[in-house]
């Protein structure tokens, strides 16, 4: 098939990485795959034109910029493209605006990769359900976000779809030597214990529960260290709380990075304190390598985690409970040993990014043979 994918940014992050992923997978398997970014930005873009896949920039501005939908429209036009793929809300509404001209054109679908706090807006929640008038089908990242989505009447039952998100799971094999490398790269000893978190340095990812439960943690186990691997506003405002609490030489904020895979080895616990999620592609990449986590239960999280048997659940913003399951892993080796490897027997089974591949196809051959109001 000829497929059009549509998304805000190629900036470094989840969503940009499941996309990604998804595409050149989708190149692979001998679709003709183009990429659309709304706004000007970089990231992934050279992996995308390194693996042979056409990135086009819609150069949007602020407001409802008209000139980004004729960019669209000009695309889905001249590539024949047979179906849209909009991930998010923002590029289901731009996908939709233009496609209206194009009679007998591409069908759309979409998928919504959170749990879509940002509906709270109205104005954009008003877009978007209209934008559904012209969506075929609507993927949801997991069955907790298909749930609310519904529920909230954001999307019709009807068109509304669950498919997990997935990974490269090869990219993450866990190894001696991988190990090594990565802990030369974050500067850490061979036998120091070491949590990691990966994610966008913003409120929601709430790494300041796990820079605040680490002295008492540190009590315990004097050499341990943290990182917090990712960029974002909040960057700043969390180095000033390690200092505050005198944690310079046990906490590393890496700033953003581009190879994660090749990091996430260093890790002997990995911990996710967030407060939402949908269906977290880090979550899912720190199975693959076969950590041991600690995850707080919402949104798509026990969906990935069985608690006490791929790793560990707390409730959100429970410092206690975040502190005692991270002392739980650290004290046990074959405990962190054993959560490790069911996790990643699960992402290798359920969420590999062929098999997402898979029901992506389905999704679009069901979609170009139902009108997108039925």
């Amino acid at each position: 098939m000829r497929i059009l994918h549509v998304l805000e940014s190629l900036d470094f992050g989840g969503l940009e990485r499941v996309v990604t992923d998804l595409a050149i997978a989708q190149h692979r398997r001998g679709h003709q795959v183009t990429v659309c970014c709304l706004h000007r930005t970089d990231g992934y873009k050279a992996e995308l034109l390194a693996a042979g896949i056409e990135v086009v920039i819609a150069h949007k501005t602020g407001g409802l910029d008209l000139g980004a939908i004729r960019v669209l429209r000009r695309v889905a036009r001249e590539r024949r493209i047979e179906v849209v793929h909009a991930h998010s809300f923002m590029p289901n509404y731009y996908a939709a605006a233009s496609l209206l001209a194009l009679r007998g054109g591409p069908v759309l679908v979409g998928t919504s990769h959170d749990m879509g706090t940002r509906l709270a807006n109205r104005q954009l929640r008003l877009l978007y359900r209209g934008s559904l008038l012209r969506t075929a089908r609507v993927a949801m990242v997991g069955q907790q976000v298909h749930d609310r989505h519904v529920q909230m009447g954001h999307v019709p039952r009807h068109k509304a779809a669950t498919v997990l998100n997935g990974i490269p799971v090869e990219r993450f094999r866990l190894s001696a030597e991988r190990r090594a490398q990565a802990r030369a790269a974050l500067g850490v000893d061979g036998d120091t214990l070491l949590i990691g978190a990966v994610g966008r340095l913003v409120a929601l990812k709430n790494h300041q529960l796990l820079i605040e439960v680490l002295p008492a943690l540190l009590a315990r186990w004097p050499g341990l260290r943290l990182a917090i691997i990712g960029g974002g506003p909040l960057e700043a405002e969390l180095a000033g709380r390690v200092e505050q609490l005198g944690l310079g030489a046990q906490v590393l904020l890496t700033g953003q990075r581009s190879g994660v895979a090749d990091l996430l080895p260093a890790l002997d616990v990995f911990a996710m304190p967030s407060l939402t999620e949908g269906l977290s592609i880090a979550l899912l990449e720190a199975c693959a390598t076969g950590l041991p986590i600690v995850a707080t239960r919402v949104g798509g999280n026990p969906e990935i985690i069985q608690d006490g048997t791929s790793g560990l659940l707390v409730p959100p913003a429970d410092g206690a409970a975040l502190q005692q399951a991270l002392a739980r892993l650290l004290e046990s080796a074959p405990l962190r040993s054993q959560l490790g490897a069911a996790a990643e027997r699960w992402v290798r089974e359920h969420a590999s990014i062929d098999a997402v591949c898979v029901a992506y196809d389905r999704l679009y051959a069901e979609a170009r043979f139902s009108p997108a109001g039925t």
